[in-house]
């Protein structure tokens, strides 16, 4: 059996990582505020982007050769993988969803080349021990703020080689933030892009010709669809660690009631053993 000192130096530790993991929850409540209001504010702008590219994309028209770069298909032998994780752990089973999804994903795609790009220290510190086959990585994104010049550079990287048929198809494998409690683990395709359904008729009178400006506004989708993704992937990595925080905070409570209430039995036990020694000896002297 454990002795008092043992007991109350174990309860000390434990409300000490308590104070932690209470502090930690605090900070990512604040932190994911923030990013929830940028990833609330940045959908309404992406939903009119799509119908607007939708619209364009239906007056364009244009034959299967005539099709800009970034609407054409192609077998997809060579793909190229974007997988988004933290820079940080400590946020659950976050980050290891996004890794078990993307092996996943490699295993399904094993007839082709997949290649990886990725973003966040947790997928790179993982895949640059278990794969080979990795184009960039990105770290430290995460670390702050979400930056829209950081986005751009790894969406028109992500062009280029579409472009430049390194590769012939993109997909991303992400967290999608859906609220505090839960969100959404999603592989989707970016490249090439998937046209939106066009909704109700507009009329528009355009300057340029149709077909320039869907040129124009392709690229800006794409990049939008990335920097959309890692907003996403923010608020939910926070949502994610705050959850994990609070359960850890109350596990902490939990054994510091088992400890506290097993310091209380083994002090009772060393109390009647001393009286039982007492009303011995005190026997034995008569």
């Amino acid at each position: 059996m454990p002795s008092l000192i043992d007991i109350r130096r174990r309860i000390r530790s434990v409300k000490n990582t308590q104070q932690i993991t209470k502090a930690m929850k605090m900070v990512s409540a604040a932190k994911l505020r923030r990013a929830q209001d940028r990833v609330i504010a940045a959908r309404p702008y992406a939903a009119m982007l799509e119908r607007m590219l939708a619209n364009v994309a239906r007056t364009a028209g244009g034959a299967e050769e005539t099709l800009p770069p970034l609407l054409k298909r192609r077998p997809e032998k060579k793909i190229l993988l974007m997988v988004v994780t933290a820079d940080r752990g400590l946020a659950g089973a976050f980050n290891a969803n996004v890794i078990k999804l993307a092996q996943r994903f490699i295993e399904e795609h094993a007839a082709g080349e997949v290649t990886l790009e990725l973003m966040g220290r947790r997928g790179r510190d993982y895949f640059k021990r278990n794969y080979s086959n990795i184009a960039g990585e990105h770290t430290t994104l995460f670390l702050r703020t979400v930056e829209h010049q950081a986005a751009l550079g790894i969406a028109r990287t992500v062009i280029d080689g579409f472009c430049a048929e390194r590769y012939d198809a993109v997909y991303v494998v992400a967290n999608y933030f859906r609220s505090v409690v839960a969100s959404d683990l999603v592989a989707r395709r970016i490249l090439p892009i998937d046209l939106p359904q066009a909704g109700a008729e507009s009329e528009y009178i355009f300057e340029q010709p149709a077909g320039q400006l869907l040129d124009a506004l392709l690229p800006r989708y794409v990049e939008l669809q990335v920097y959309r993704t890692m907003l996403e992937s923010s608020a939910a990595e926070h949502a994610a660690r705050m959850t994990a925080m609070d359960a850890a905070s109350t596990n902490a409570a939990d054994m510091i009631d088992k400890l506290t209430l097993n310091m209380n039995r083994v002090r009772q036990a060393s109390i009647t053993r001393e009286i039982i020694e007492i009303v011995s000896g005190a026997a034995a002297l008569e």
